[in-house]
């Protein structure tokens, strides 16, 4: 059927938005990037691979735990905004309030038995008392999702991106390093830390948040509504959780079975890996009310294509990054330390996971909207098979006394079939449903990166100072630009345009 000219017109202003919020978000990606990485090198050469292990199987249970308050709000809160489009302003201010308030009961439930029960956290021990502090996290990391929520809704990513990218890892990074020199709590300078940064992205988040929402006018809590939005959160609730978790499970088992220097060397190649899925999961936000939008109109072809869309601009940059990350990922290791080289292998996988992955959470994007159960029960069989293969991979390593490297290698590779799979699962069932397909794969992504590859080995033979300060910029711009002669149409280019329609 041929869209009519208002259709066609709104299709447009959804590709302008998702344009925006693309150019946004890459540019936070950047700047994420660049504030990471003082974070990294202060955890690694100040506190060691032992301490840094220990942390991050800390913070296995508290993202999991945090993210389960916030209610599925993420994408949850868009829909709710959208149902109640015809509703006046202060209407969807008291909308966002009541998941606030409710975010704020489930985190104070979820911290008091964490404090009590404090052992699941710390499966390796705690590098201080102080550690405990860290269930003080729970509610402000699930009430920051919620207010970035709403301020997406309204198309406002830039306080995703201040927050997320610029003030939660620069305080972090200024925290360690300054908490490391105060001899009361250098033992627990990565918590305290992380804690300050996840107030301080909360702090920021609340100032734009009352600019524009305000505060609530004539609201007061209904037990009743919110024993109806928790109803209905929990689809949303497991798919967040499951999503979230299969990149915390490897940690967690590891956690488990390997030592916490496997964990510290594994969670450093995984906080460089998850970058680019950073990148992807900021474009949820954005997208969310333009499929609500298109839901509630049966309007499935747009959907379709902006998945598509959306979809092919997040593997594309995706691809970019780990070949950047990847090719000379001794390099990159190497900046940590001697003893994270033994990482590279785990870098590898976690960068093609990442790439893997894309296509899982932009269809997953819809799905959470119009097949929620099927989503969820999806999500808990991919969950459950990374266990196994993890555990599994892990235990042969360890049978064959190969290293602390390939266990980390085995936990990465797990993830990276896990992924994979999700992908191509829930690509089907979206293309099913829509009646149309939603594919990101093009060919060209192979053409872009093989002379990346061939490049960016050729500096690997040359010093590690030299691989990362010409080889890094050599293999982004092969890519780039075949993947932009080659891969991009104009339809695609229109990420890189703030004009995205001609003037009349």
């Amino acid at each position: 059927m041929t869209p009519s000219p208002a259709q066609a017109s709104e299709d447009t202003d959804d590709l302008a938005q998702l344009a925006k919020g693309g150019r946004t978000n890459t540019l936070g990606f950047v700047v994420r990037l660049i504030a990471r990485i003082p974070f990294l090198v202060i955890a690694t050469r100040l506190y060691g691979a032992e301490a840094l292990g220990r942390f991050a199987s800390a913070l296995v249970l508290i993202e999991i735990v945090a993210l389960v308050c916030s209610l599925g709000e993420k994408r949850g809160l868009a829909q709710r905004l959208s149902e109640g489009a015809g509703e006046n302003r202060a209407a969807e201010t008291n909308l966002v309030y009541d998941g606030i308030l409710l975010a704020l009961a489930y985190s104070a439930i979820a911290a008091a038995i964490l404090l009590v029960f404090p052992e699941p956290m710390f499966p390796n021990g705690m590098n201080s008392r102080l550690d405990i502090w860290l269930v003080a996290t729970i509610p402000a990391f699930a009430i920051t999702e919620i207010l970035l929520a709403a301020q997406a809704y309204r198309f406002d990513i830039a306080t995703t991106v201040r927050a997320r990218a610029v003030v939660e890892p620069w305080t972090i990074s200024i925290g360690a390093g300054a908490f490391f020199f105060i001899p009361a709590t250098r033992e627990s300078g990565l918590a305290l830390a992380y804690i300050a940064s996840i107030y301080a992205g909360l702090l920021t988040a609340l100032w734009p948040f009352v600019r524009t929402y305000g505060l609530p006018r004539g609201w007061h809590p209904r037990p009743g509504a919110m024993a109806r939005m928790s109803s209905r959160a929990f689809p949303l609730v497991g798919a967040d959780a499951i999503e979230r978790g299969t990149r915390l499970l490897d940690i967690f088992i590891l956690g488990l079975f390997a030592p916490p220097t496997a964990v510290g060397i594994y969670y450093a190649a995984q906080q460089i890996a998850s970058l680019p899925q950073k990148l992807k999961t900021s474009f949820e936000p954005i997208l969310s009310p333009v499929i609500t939008k298109n839901l509630r109109i049966g309007n499935m072809e747009a959907i379709a294509a902006q998945v598509r869309q959306v979809g092919f601009w997040i593997i594309a940059v995706q691809l970019g990054i780990a070949l950047v990350l990847g090719v000379p990922g001794e390099a990159v290791m190497g900046l940590w330390g001697p003893d994270y080289v033994a990482g590279t292998a785990a870098l590898a996988f976690l960068l093609a996971a990442e790439v893997a992955a894309s296509m899982a959470v932009v269809s997953e994007s819809v799905l959470v909207y119009i097949a929620r159960k099927r989503n969820l029960a999806i999500s808990v069989g991919i969950i459950a098979l990374q266990a196994v293969l993890t555990i599994t991979f892990i235990e042969l390593a360890a049978s064959f006394e190969l290293g602390r490297g390939y266990q980390a290698a085995g936990a990465a590779g797990a993830l990276l079939v896990a992924l994979a799979v999700s992908s191509l699962v829930k690509a089907l069932l979206l293309k099913h449903l829509l009646k149309a397909p939603v594919s990101n794969w093009r060919w060209a992504l192979v053409y872009a990166a093989a002379p990346a590859v061939v490049v960016g080995y050729g500096f690997t033979f040359l010093p590690e100072w030299i691989e990362l300060v010409f080889g890094v910029p050599a293999i982004l711009a092969t890519y780039g630009f075949v993947i932009w002669r080659r891969g991009f149409g104009e339809e695609d280019k229109v990420l890189f345009r703030k004009q995205v329609t001609p003037e009349e």
